[in-house]
């Protein structure tokens, strides 16, 4: 099996901490605080390797923050491509507070990227020898709202599967170009589509326009603790989301996106390697802060789905 290529246009040094409450002015004695490399295209990564899975990260990083990046990401075993950047690599920000459970993110937006710095994305992507791409995450400033769109051409020039999750602008224009597969939210997909889909029917509806419009092969809906519904031309299936204690929802996405590529890679059929998605989505959610799934957790919560709802 050949590496899984995720791509991390705009990663960050993710930095949690613990208070007791969030109140305004005064100092919030916190926890010790722990920064773990972040980024949708990273955080799949991590996940593809923590579940046995061959894969290889292309990311931007610049400055003093990219190298501290760099350095962290040194405790993965995973294949790794750095591209460099002159702007500083963002810092985003995590705290959970104890008195509500409550938790807080602050994201900045990234960088400002040269043309000559992501062109250098596209470049590296037509080396790589891969069966499918993982393109993850926000785009740093000054990078077009195509770019996703200009790497889904490429990648399907190459016979290259692309997966999809971001947002906005970028996330319509790469689906005028078409992938295998994509992965919103419901309100992400009611923007994209123009209507509300407040049943599951709606939501299957709108999944399959999509399909049908030649935009993805296949649509996996997210739908919060609720579950997500996976939607392909010959069926659907919809989840519920295993009962967990949540602990934090940074990277729940992201997990969910590389544990679903690693089974469709795997040539799992299409419904067990959504619940293999699903499990592990709900299995970073048992993690705190900036932690991800553990693979021990992944294997109790598949087997729960596979018993309970497959039967």
């Amino acid at each position: 099996m050949k590496p899984i290529v995720t791509l991390t246009m705009n990663p960050s040094i993710d930095v949690a901490w613990e208070v007791d409450d969030m109140v305004p002015i005064r100092k919030l004695r916190s926890s010790p605080g722990r920064p773990d490399p972040g980024g949708g295209g990273i955080n799949a990564s991590r996940v593809i390797h923590e579940l046995g899975g061959p894969t290889l990260a292309i990311y931007l990083a610049g400055n003093l923050t990219g190298e501290f990046l760099r350095k962290r990401l040194e405790d993965w075993a995973f294949d790794r491509r750095l591209i460099h950047i002159e702007g500083y690599t963002r810092v985003s920000a995590i705290a959970y507070e104890r008195s509500t459970g409550q938790e807080y993110r602050i994201v900045p937006p990234g960088p400002e990227v040269t043309e000559s710095e992501w062109q250098a994305a596209v470049d590296v992507l037509d080396e790589v020898d891969a069966d499918w791409l993982v393109l993850t995450g926000s785009l740093p400033r000054q990078v077009p709202a195509d770019f996703y769109g200009r790497i889904a051409r490429r990648a399907k020039e190459h016979g290259i599967k692309v997966v999809l999750d971001t947002s906005g602008r970028p996330l319509f224009e790469a689906l005028q170009e078409g992938v295998h597969l994509v992965k919103p939210n419901r309100r992400e997909l009611e923007n994209l589509l123009g209507r509300k889909a407040p049943e599951r029917d709606d939501q299957e509806a709108l999944c399959r326009q999509l399909i049908d419009e030649g935009r993805a092969e296949m649509v996996a809906l997210s739908l919060g603790a609720e579950g997500a519904l996976m939607v392909w031309r010959d069926g659907s299936r919809f989840l519920e989301s295993p009962k967990v204690e949540v602990k934090s929802a940074v990277g729940a996405g992201d997990s969910f996106v590389g544990a679903l590529t690693l089974g469709l890679a795997q040539n799992r059929p299409i419904d067990d390697a959504f619940a293999l998605a699903v499990a592990t989505g709900a299995a970073t959610v048992l993690t705190a802060g900036t932690e991800l799934c553990h693979r021990a957790d992944v294997d109790r919560l598949y087997a729960q789905i596979r018993s309970e709802q497959f039967a």
